[in-house]
Parts: structure tokens; sequence; C-alpha cells
């Protein structure tokens, strides 16, 4: 009998001493399993509205418009609340989220909720909502593009530091930092600046149903608050989220709303993606919606 519960003294010793060696890494195991195993509440509540959340610069779009696209297709879910807070980003993704939320809305009730910031890129991103309600503080518009490029030339200079190029084609040095540009370089960026702002305000004006020839009223990067851009109609109504998702309700027509909760684990992996989207997008600034 003795003998026995040596043996057990002898385990919990073992692993008492096991989990003080590795206190740490034993703490981040028991948390890991918390945010992997779901709770019995969530697997037998399935929800039949969404909620999808755009966070930060847009660098990257492909995890939030799987996100739109699987909402879409789910024949359970009646009715989504996009919600917004971003200052905008890199134009081809704003692009991507845009007319993946334009197909949302033409297949079930997308409302769009300003958060926080809903600026260009941001603001481009949920104009095909069959509403757009904003919180009272949140901060509109600033519908404009910019390309921005440093001239270190002088700093070189002083360094005594030369590049060495070998191209082919008149403008394939445009944007570069290590000299002024020239007069012709920066018509090319006009142009394709130009014809980017064309894209934005000429879609803001079809999504709203805006008047194209009064595009200096409420693009030209002006920034509103929530009262100013229901004036000039880039929104359709005020109020925090609780009202946004009351519309989302109302307009789905579910007798019992039930909202999804995000996983804990999808969440920090989208995080973890969007900082090495942002950490890459560093080496080549892109043209931006600004």
């Amino acid at each position: 009998m003795m003998e026995i519960i040596k043996k057990i003294g002898s385990c919990l010793a073992t692993g008492l001493k096991f989990i003080q060696a590795h206190f740490k890494a034993t703490l981040l195991v028991l948390f890991v399993l918390w945010l992997i195993l779901p709770s019995g509440e969530d697997g037998i509540s399935p929800h039949n509205l969404q909620k999808i959340s755009l966070k930060g610069p847009i660098l990257d779009a492909t995890t939030i418009v799987q996100q739109i696209d699987e909402a879409r297709e789910d024949k359970s879910i009646k009715g989504v609340l996009f919600s917004i807070d971003s200052p905008g980003g890199a134009v081809a993704p704003s692009v991507e989220i845009a007319y993946a939320i334009k197909r949302l809305a033409e297949t079930k009730p997308t409302v769009v909720y300003a958060a926080g910031i809903m600026a260009s890129g941001g603001y481009y991103s949920g104009i095909w909502g069959n509403e757009i309600v904003a919180n009272p503080g949140s901060m509109i518009g600033s519908i404009g593009v910019i390309m921005e490029g440093a001239d270190i030339s002088g700093l070189m200079e002083k360094v005594g530091v030369k590049t060495q190029v070998v191209h082919a084609g008149a403008y394939k040095q445009v944007g570069t930092f290590d000299r002024p540009w020239s007069a012709a370089e920066r018509a090319e960026l006009d142009k394709v600046i130009g014809g980017t702002y064309d894209l934005f305000t000429g879609d803001v004006a079809r999504a709203r149903k805006l008047d194209p020839t009064k595009s200096s009223d409420y693009a030209d990067a002006h920034i509103f608050t929530a009262l100013q851009a229901k004036k000039v109609g880039l929104i359709d109504s005020i109020g925090v989220e609780f009202d946004a998702k009351k519309r989302v309700e109302a307009l789905s027509k579910v007798a019992d709303p039930v909202w999804n909760k995000e996983d804990p684990m999808d969440k920090f992996f989208k995080r973890f993606a969007a900082e090495g989207a942002s950490l890459a997008h560093m080496y080549f600034p892109p043209v931006t919606l600004k």
C-alpha cells in the first residue's frame, strides 16, 4: 500500500516539476486549446444573420471577399451587417470588396455600418450596400486618389551613392526616388491618377444615385462628419451598431434573429495576415485611395 502511495506521490511531484519548469508553455497550450475548442452553446446555435468587419488599411481583399461570398452563398444567412472602420488603402483590393458587396446586396439585405472611419477605399468598399448607417462620431468620405514618392537625390549626393539602371521604355522609371520626376513622367502619373479618380467617383455616383456633374460637392477628397455626409448623400442614416443591426433584422424579416460570433482563432489569423500584407507593401508603395 505504501509503495502505491509513493508511486502516486512521485507522479504528482514529477507533474508539478514539469509545470514549474514549463509554466509559460503550459499556459500557452491551455490558452490555444481554449481558443480552438468550441463551446456547447456555439455548436447548437446556428446563426441566420452575419456581421462581417473590415478594419484598418486595405492592402489585400482575399479574406474579406471570401467571407462576403460565403455569406452570399449560405442559404441560412438572411441578412448581413458590413462594419467598416478603415481609412482606405490600395485601389484594386478596395474595388474587389466593393463589387463583392454589390453581389451580396443583390441577393440578400446588406447594411453597411461606418463604425469609425469610412474614408477613401474604406468608403469605396461599402458604397453598394442596400443602406449605409454611420456612427454619429464617424468620419466619412475622402473620395480621392493619391500617389506619393520621395526624392532623395540630394541625400544620395551627400552620402556619395549613385544608382545604375538599365531599362527599356520611356516611362519605366516613373516614380523612382533617386531623382526628380520629369514633366512627362508627372503627366503619365496624372493620367493614371485621373483615370482612377474617374472610376471612383463614377461608381460612387451610380451606387448612391448622385449627380456625377456635382461630384465636387461629395468627392474632391472632402472629409465629412456623419451629419454632413448624410446631407450630401453619402450615407442614409445616423445611428450606432445597435441601430444598424436592427435595420438588418427589419430588412431580413427573420422571426428569431441570431447573430454570428467571430471565432477567436480566425480573428487572430486575420490580424496576422493583415500585418504580413502591410509589411510586404512597404517595399512598393501603391496608388492608394485617400
